[in-house]
């Protein structure tokens, strides 16, 4: 049956039910022109959504997350591609291999695109399964390239792309008109697709939210907000933590969006926060890692953050936070199943670098 309904079937389909059940706040009288317009529907769409409890905005200034009270260890993971998780595969193998457990001692962990794909496998016990399927990818990249196909992108793909890449600032109006080209993206992999590729990568639950300490982070397309999934409000919401990782991971152009309750969704990296640090403010001690600084290096967008300014602001909530930054290669393409190889290397050989300091950190 076609996903499309006419006028005469809807209202044919309401013609039974309660006035209710269709009840938003009235336009009528309202001035409904230019600013006017858009500010009345933030307000309908902010009542519809009011309980759904995603949204969580970012703050304007350094403030204690009620998500993180009275936690010791954190741990913060960014995005960064194909590229990125093969790293994190590398490294988080290597400080496996030397008795070094981060995500294990951390209490709370917060994973964007990249970083949920592995923290969600961390969390929930899966981790040599991802780090398997990487292994067999690095050594047979079309293989990847055949799941999630983006060699030839189809003008829809490449405005969206360009959209993103033009964006010079993280505020509202820019992440929805991000989202909104997002939205219009005719994208090979969309859908309960991106759910199935999360799951068959990670072997994340399909049906809830086993890790409590794990959450992901997403945007939504038509609103602009920041959106945190954890367990309490993925129940909530019957969202599973393999659909919240795939829908972190939807970058405008590329995959998705993906629904988080009845969001469609976009990449949690498209934030004016470079790695949601925020949400573990007031915690003991973080430990974040980021692909780069957030404005030099290999990019997946346009919107200009800064990662020295986030640990600041961490800091300056009491929390002693440790930063690790991957960096990649000038040039590379971060999206490039070719790179899994070199990048599963190169996580490791960091890992070697890093394990005492983590250690001592997390001691």
């Amino acid at each position: 049956m076609s996903g499309q309904i006419s006028r005469r079937t809807a209202l044919a389909f309401g013609a039974g039910l309660p006035a209710a059940a269709f009840a938003v706040p009235a336009l009528a009288g309202a001035d409904i022109s230019g600013s006017a317009f858009q500010a009345e529907a933030e307000s309908i769409s902010a009542q519809l959504f009011a309980d759904d409890g995603l949204a969580r905005p970012v703050p304007d200034t350094p403030t204690p997350s009620n998500l993180a009270a009275g936690l010791d260890r954190t741990l913060v993971l960014g995005g960064g591609g194909e590229y990125y998780i093969a790293w994190y595969c590398g490294f988080f193998h290597g400080l496996m291999e030397r008795g070094i457990d981060p995500a294990g001692q951390a209490e709370m962990v917060v994973g964007t695109s990249a970083g949920a794909y592995v923290g969600s496998a961390l969390t929930s016990g899966h981790f040599q399964h991802l780090l398997n399927r990487f292994d067999f990818f690095a050594e047979f990249p079309q293989r990847f390239a055949e799941l999630a196909p983006l060699a030839t992108p189809n003008l829809s793909q490449q405005r969206a792309r360009a959209i993103n890449f033009a964006a010079r600032n993280g505020d509202p109006e820019t992440i929805r008109t991000i989202g909104h080209a997002a939205l219009a993206a005719d994208n090979a992999v969309n859908g309960n697709a991106v759910e199935r590729l999360a799951w068959m990568l990670t072997e994340d639950s399909r049906t809830g939210w086993p890790p409590a300490k794990m959450f992901t982070t997403a945007n939504d397309c038509y609103t602009g907000q920041r959106l945190v999934v954890g367990q309490e409000v993925a129940r909530r919401n019957s969202i599973p933590l393999a659909h919240a990782t795939g829908a972190s991971s939807s970058l405008p152009g590329i995959i998705g969006p993906t629904l988080l309750g009845q969001r469609f969704c976009m990449d949690g990296g498209i934030s004016k926060v470079w790695a949601h640090t925020d949400l573990v403010a007031g915690s003991k001690r973080a430990l974040v890692i980021t692909l780069t600084n957030g404005y030099e290096g290999s990019l997946l967008s346009g919107i200009p953050h800064n990662i020295y300014t986030e640990i600041e602001a961490l800091r300056s909530t009491g929390t002693d936070a440790m930063l690790i930054i991957a960096g990649t290669p000038a040039g590379v393409n971060l999206l490039d199943p070719n790179q899994m190889k070199p990048a599963l290397h190169a996580g490791y050989e960091r890992a070697i670098a890093e394990a005492p300091k983590i250690q001592r950190f997390f001691a």
